[in-house]
């Protein structure tokens, strides 16, 4: 028997509500401190009063105290225009920290930079001073449209946020600046006005992908012009988003080479190991660096808190903690009574609306008034519910959120005192910036790190030297992964045929991949070039978002309402037939999910349970690139296929997380092509770590899930970005095998990075499985929320005893990354 944890879209990220009900009368009515306006209320005060009560002081681990931190002014480059350097006066703003000034003299002197700095260090003014006086340069030309600027975030939101910020600075400097959105949600009506004479235009990697490359022509005009490309967060760039986003940007400079333009690239980033190495290998061209920050920061208080046991016992008789989500609704709950501003980050949409919902609920005991100023944000809603959720957060109309990262990009949310992050987002980097939402006008600001009862949090919040002390991940992402490179090389031959000389531009792997495309009839050769010859577009080969496929159209049934979309990866396991979805706090039953029109009919109930979908994976080996000997063990990296298949759901009760029953389902299996890294062990072996046949499948299993928690420690992934299956007896190893292994096709780099690390991050993760107090193994340490097997079985002993065998052996001159 395999036993398997599966990546994004193949379990929902939220375990069952496993809760007691809390009550709030006593510390609620004690803690209702209206707001007085113009006065924020302390950090540590706040904190003060989220940890009185019964047992809350104990919930908190550790608590961080990040000191004030003066700024470091400079002057602006003598080449920014007057007018420019006038309008950032009149919006408050007399000098420039040093970092933005040394950032625009790069961009001025025509050096692709990146500005790698906290968060609310003003990266944004450091490239829009040098692109909004070098639109004014242009706007004077005597003819032509003059110079042209191209702005790319990861998200509509953020977009729409910075054009926000540019007309409210570029209002006095008259039509010279002419900036528009143009995204999935611009109006036909608008498209053409912006094509024709819009100079700074605000997009995303999605749009440029499928809208404007593959219709280049009517962008004539504004390509031949262009002068700078900025990339807003680029360090969100990573994984197989940033490498298919790599390609792109490819595509663009190749298309602006036809345009006679060479863009100046720059790039803004959240605090990152290697910035000007990721964003080059983003890019294709060299990058200057900027990593000292000037800005002033406000004094921060970081509390790690852990959520206590419950009463309750889950799969296997194990110890329940009480749910980061339930958690975190009592603490943006206490935080609103107290008028503390705070939006609360949660990892799954249906988090999201969870935490909204059991916060109006309880908010609605104390004051009436307070619920109707809590909400949810999160990717799936409709542009209009966006748009509006943003102007309220904006307005103050909201006094507390409960967000996905669709809202942890750059929103600059003025105002907010507090940041609750509902589990660990996956990497330091994501952390902080999700921290730095809060104290954005440099005054004090409170975070705290709610812990999952998973491995990797558990860990996190008793090692705070792993957060505090650590620097932030390197970026990883893989631009030459064929999976990502052949749709690209499809689309650039439809945008302009492909030379000889362009295949240089799109890396080593393009030569290899041609002939393929050739024998697939994908691309056609003609004298000296490529072509594309199919009559569907190229473009639509590939999602960039590495979703597989359209999204799932969520329909209600009774009116044909779109309440929004679900991403095709995630449909099995969210919108299957039965499944219960959640939607701005409303709840549906899915009746029908026809995959061959991508649409989930809905219909709106309130059943007492939530759903969980269970599957079985198989998993062989294609291709083993690389293998080391760990004494008698074997470490090895390579190529697998993966296969995956939602067999059923179980119904559990809301609140106790008790199982009511479970139902099959009939869905067809589900096919991965992807990287490994895997390990074996002996017979010898497993004699001297005194693990016996009957305790082998559950020491493997254990095993697997502990490391695939923490392998977040040592990749710039989550846990829903990777899988795993153990088996006492692989078909292809024919030894005890665990393989853990990228949950995208053709790999992301996560599997590699874990090659490299191994040595550390096994030893990592049998600390964690040590430290743990539980006696036989609970979610905090080897259980995982999305085991397709239902943590069964499990052995937390003899998992300990074979990952120190296995690591007595590891080499002392580990590989390393190339």
């Amino acid at each position: 028997m395999a036993f398997n944890h599966l990546p994004a879209g193949v379990h929902d990220a939220l375990s069952p509500l496993s809760v007691r009900p809390v009550t709030h009368s006593v510390s609620m009515a004690h803690n209702q401190i209206p707001r007085q306006a113009g006065i924020r209320p302390s950090p540590r005060a706040v904190l003060g009063r989220l940890s009185t009560g019964a047992g809350r002081g104990t919930r908190i681990t550790h608590t961080e105290h990040l000191p004030p931190r003066p700024g470091t002014h400079a002057q602006w480059p003598s080449a920014i225009r007057p007018e420019v350097i006038d309008a950032i006066r009149a919006a408050g703003i007399e000098r420039p920290w040093a970092h933005q000034a040394r950032t625009a003299e790069h961009a001025l002197r025509g050096e692709s930079v990146v500005v790698a700095t906290g968060t609310a260090s003003g990266k944004s003014l450091a490239y829009l001073a040098p692109v909004l006086s070098t639109l004014l340069d242009g706007a004077e030309e005597p003819s032509g449209r003059g110079t042209t600027a191209l702005y790319l975030s990861p998200t509509k939101a953020l977009a729409a946020d910075q054009r926000r910020a540019v007309a409210g600075l570029t209002a006095p400097l008259g039509t010279g600046v002419r900036a528009a959105v143009y995204d999935g949600d611009t109006p036909v009506e608008e498209r053409e006005w912006v094509r024709q004479y819009a100079n700074y235009v605000l997009t995303n990697p999605d749009m440029l992908h499928r809208g404007i490359l593959p219709g280049h022509p009517r962008w004539s005009s504004f390509l031949r012009a262009l002068r700078y490309v900025v990339i807003d967060e680029c360090h969100t760039y990573r994984g197989v988003f940033g490498s298919h986003v790599a390609q792109v940007l490819r595509r663009l400079r190749r298309v602006c080479a036809r345009y006679g333009s060479s863009p100046v690239f720059l790039l803004a980033s959240a605090t990152a190991s290697d910035p000007a190495v990721a964003a080059g290998r983003l890019t294709g061209v060299p990058v200057v660096e900027i990593t000292e920050d000037g800005s002033p920061r406000g004094e921060v208080v970081f509390a790690l808190w852990e959520p206590p046991l419950t009463e309750l016992h889950g799969e296997q008789g194990a110890p329940v903690r009480r749910t980061a989500t339930a958690e975190s609704a009592d603490l943006l709950t206490d935080l609103a009574v107290q008028g503390v501003r705070t939006v609360t980050f949660v990892r799954s949409r249906r988090g999201a609306e969870l935490i909204a919902l059991i916060a109006q609920e309880r908010l609605a005991e104390v004051d009436r008034s307070l619920p109707g100023r809590i909400a949810a944000y999160r990717g799936g809603y409709l542009p209009e519910e966006r748009r509006a959720l943003e102007r309220a957060l904006h307005s103050g109309e909201l006094l507390g959120l409960a967000a996905t990262t669709a809202l942890e990009l750059g929103m600059d949310i003025a105002g907010l005192d507090a940041v609750v992050v509902a589990g660990y987002p996956g990497t330091r980097a994501s952390l902080w910036q999700q921290a730095g939402r809060a104290g954005r006008t440099g005054e004090g600001a409170l975070a705290i790190l709610v812990a999952r009862d998973d491995p990797l949090d558990t860990y996190l919040v008793h090692h705070p030297d792993a957060l505090f002390r650590q620097p932030v991940e390197s970026t990883v992402l893989d631009p030459d992964n064929p999976y990502v490179l052949a749709p690209h090389l499809c689309a650039a031959a439809a945008e302009l045929p492909l030379t000889e000389p362009d295949l240089e531009l799109f890396g080593p792997a393009t030569t290899e991949l041609m002939p393929q495309l050739e024998q697939r009839k994908l691309l056609r050769r003609r004298a000296t070039a490529w072509h594309w010859t199919r009559r569907e577009r190229a473009a639509d080969l590939t999602d960039i978002r590495g979703a597989g496929g359209s999204p799932v159209q969520v329909v209600e049934a009774a009116t044909g309402r779109l309440l929004g979309t679900v991403d095709a990866a995630a449909a099995h396991t969210t919108v299957h037939e039965g499944a219960v979805h959640l939607h701005q706090g409303r709840s549906y039953l899915v009746r029908q999910l026809d995959l061959d029109d991508s649409v989930a009919l809905v219909e709106e109930a309130s059943p007492p349970y939530s759903t969980t979908a269970r599957d079985t994976t198989a998993i062989s080996i294609l291709e083993t690139t690389t293998e080391i000997p760990w004494g008698d063990a074997r470490l090895c990296f390579g190529s697998v296929e993966v296969t995956n298949q939602v067999v059923s759901f179980l119904r559990r009760k809301l609140i106790t997380g008790e199982v009511l029953g479970e139902s099959k389902l009939d869905l067809p299996p589900r096919t991965l092509r992807t990287r490994a890294v895997w390990w074996t062990v002996t017979e010898d072996q497993l004699e001297e770590a005194r693990v016996h046949p009957q305790a082998l499948g559950g020491a493997l299993h254990a095993a697997e899930h502990a490391s695939i928690g923490i392998l977040p420690l040592f990749a710039t992934c989550d846990r829903w970005d990777i899988g795993g299956v153990s088996i006492p007896l692989h078909p292809d190893t024919l030894l005890p095998t665990v393989f853990v292994y990228d949950g995208h096709p053709g790999g992301a780099g996560f599997a590699e990075r874990a090659f490299h690390t191994a040595a550390r991050w096994l030893a990592a993760t049998r600390e964690a499985i040590a430290a743990c107090e539980c006696e036989a193994g609970c979610p905090s340490c080897i259980q995982s929320p999305k085991c397709g097997n239902g943590n069964d079985p499990l052995d937390k002993k003899a998992a300990i005893r074979l990952l120190t065998t296995l690591l007595a052996g590891a080499p002392e001159h580990p590989p390393t990354a190339e």
